[in-house]
């Protein structure tokens, strides 16, 4: 369902929600879904999506946070789900020292690795709730000049 709006005389278009968040899940920009997107790294970012230009944390009073919450929610549902399937697999002796440390190893790798992932995710949802205006995106020709073209 797009949604347009006008914002200083340019129309704004609400992307597609699971479009943008299948983009953001597999650490893409959900904007445009360049592959290098905000990342130079793994956990080095850039300050402007490579594709598009778009700003990253257009505004970060908040963004941050929503970055933070993503990032709890899908390590707690790791622990959880990991916790879950341990007690399944032993029930009724269930094994307490493999089941944690499963839980642990798995909550750690999601909570490290899943760090660019949470930022993209809610990039997306971030979009989506406030459609990119023109002033989001930087000019090709100062992206050169960056580096990041």
């Amino acid at each position: 369902m797009a949604d347009d709006r006008t914002v200083s005389g340019a129309a704004v278009v609400r992307g597609n929600l699971w479009r943008m968040l299948g983009r953001g899940v597999v650490r893409r920009c959900p904007h445009c879904g360049d592959r290098r997107a905000f990342f130079r790294r793994w956990f080095v970012r850039r300050e402007r999506c490579a594709g598009c230009g778009l700003r990253w944390g257009r505004e970060l009073e908040g963004f941050m946070l929503g970055a933070l919450a993503v990032a709890f929610i899908l390590t707690g549902a790791s622990l959880l789900a990991t916790m879950a399937v341990g007690i399944v697999l032993t029930y009724p002796e269930v094994a307490l020292v493999p089941v944690l440390g499963s839980t642990v190893g798995v909550t750690l790798l999601v909570g490290i690795l899943g760090y660019p992932v949470s930022y993209t995710t809610w990039q997306a949802v971030d979009l989506w709730m406030r459609p990119p205006v023109p002033g989001d995106f930087g000019a090709p020709e100062a992206r050169a000049v960056l580096g990041e073209a």
